[in-house]
This record gives C-alpha cells, structure tokens and sequence, in this order.
C-alpha cells in the first residue's frame, strides 16, 4: 500500500466520482481506476459501489477512508516539517469557502498567497459552513472562511475576521416593503427562500427561529445567492441574511431590519490547533489584510 494510492482513494471518496477525481490528481481517468484496482486487490475487498453517474464507499472503503485522511495528513506534515527547517513552505493547502461571505476577497487572496508561496499547491472547494468546519476537524481542508454557526468541533479554532447584521430581503411589494424593521415573529408561517442544510445563512435563520418559538421552514431551497435573489425578485418569499446580500440588488429588492434575538453573520477561519505552515501562512495573510 502506497501514499499515492491512499490519496487517491480520498479523493474518489470525497468527490464521489472517477472523472472528477482524476481532473484533480491531474491524472488520466484509466490510471486512476488502475489504482484503485490494485489497492482493492492488495486489501482483498472492493471499495467503493460504482455506478453510472457517482460512486458511493462500501464498508470496507468507510472503514478505511478515516485511517486514510489521518496517514496522509502525518505524511504531509512531517514533509512540511523538514520544509520548515529550510526555511521554505512547500506542500498542499485544501482551502474551503461558502460563497457569498461578503467581506473575503478570495480569488484575490488566492492569487497574492500562490505568488508568495510558488512551491504550495493550492486546492480550493465551496461548499456549506457546517460541512466545511466538520472537513477541517477531519483533516480534509486545512483552512475554511465559513459563517460562525456556533458549531465548533474539537480540534478546531475559529478565528473571527467581521460581522454583520442579519436581515429581511423581500420584494418592493411585498408587505414587510413599507416598514425599516420587524419582530422576528413577522415571519411566523411566512414563504421563506433560504440556502440548503449547513450553510450559514439557513443554520443563523434555524437558530433564530427556535429561539423565538417556532421552526425554519423554507418553501424553496438554492445553493447560491444569485437564485435566491431572483426568486424574492420574483416575489415567491423572503429571505433571511446578511445585509451584504442587500447590496447586490438594492434597486429591485428591498432590505427590512430585524428585531429581537437574531444571531450576527459573523466571517470566520477554521483552522486545526496545529496548522501547517502553508495553512500558517494563508492565515497570517488574511489576518494581516
């Protein structure tokens, strides 16, 4: 068994497809598929589940992937550390991100961190704050810009970077239009347009919801602020979330402030207690922005 074939059996098992994993190992789709043939004939057990469209972990795969992360995770830190010594910051940094956070830059903070640090290879994915902060406990991103959802594993710092208020965006004509604010109760049984299951804005607006007495429960879910906003463009319902959205479109849709316990959009780092030095890094970057 090979570091080579362990990485790339985390990446299948991440990306829960060959072609998609292949594009990232920038290796071709048959290699990989070699690979992974040849370490399920050394383990004596199939893997993964394949199918035409993705592949799923069978329980053997389950049972390996987690050792798996842990192997390549020491084998990374232990290059870096020798790396270190000589006084050069080498190695891969897997960044994660939500979109739309609204006070990042990150293609510009990507571009600034690869020209100082030619010899990092630098990975990024999008996906929801809860995932990602659970990625950096499990060592599969080293560093994540994520919504504070209050979901702090072990193992995990969140270092703060700015917050803002959460608010209403609804259409001109809507009813909530004519006011500056509301109570939090306004939205009781009211068509809500919100983001999928671990995301930022949909965990805040979660909280705030159960905290005044009644449960969150959008007619509509988007993985993207662009279709939320043409949907409450469209009038379908009202959103909840950052007042950064509100700038997007400020001429079509209509911002409306919130009252009572309603939790702040507050941008965050996730990092492990113990950042590699890329990790290191990036984070001195940002923080010095």
């Amino acid at each position: 068994m090979e570091l080579r074939q362990l990485e790339h059996f985390v990446t299948v098992a991440e990306e829960r497809h060959f072609t998609r994993a292949a594009e990232l190992l920038q290796i071709s789709q048959s290699g990989l598929s070699a690979s992974i043939r040849s370490l399920e004939q050394e383990l004596g057990t199939s893997l993964f589940i394949r199918s035409t469209r993705r592949v799923e972990l069978t329980t053997a795969g389950q049972a390996l992937l987690g050792d798996s992360v842990r192997t390549l995770a020491s084998a990374a830190a232990a290059r870096n550390a020798v790396a270190a010594v000589r006084g050069l910051v080498r190695g891969r940094l897997t960044i994660g991100a939500e979109p739309c956070l609204g006070s990042v830059d990150l293609p510009a903070e990507l571009a600034s961190f690869r020209t100082a640090n030619p010899g990092v290879e630098v990975r990024l994915r999008y996906s929801g704050s809860v995932e990602l902060v659970d990625a950096v406990a499990g060592g599969r991103v080293d560093v994540a810009l994520v919504v504070d959802t209050g979901h702090t594993p072990p193992r995990v710092q969140l270092r703060r970077l700015n917050t803002q208020e959460m608010l209403v965006l609804c259409h001109p004509e809507h009813r909530f239009a004519a006011n500056e604010s509301i109570p939090l109760e306004e939205l009781r049984g009211e068509p809500l347009i919100g983001f999928q299951e671990g995301w930022g804005a949909q965990a805040l607006a979660r909280r705030a919801f159960a905290a005044a007495g009644f449960d969150y429960r959008a007619a509509m879910e988007v993985n993207d602020v662009h279709p939320l906003l043409d949907l409450v463009g469209y009038n379908l319902g009202v959103a909840v979330v950052p007042a950064s959205f509100a700038k997007k479109r400020p001429d079509k849709l209509k911002a409306v402030g919130l009252l009572g316990e309603v939790p702040s959009w507050t941008v965050a780092v996730a990092v492990a207690d113990e950042p590699s030095p890329a990790a290191g890094a990036f984070l001195r970057q940002l923080q010095t922005a």
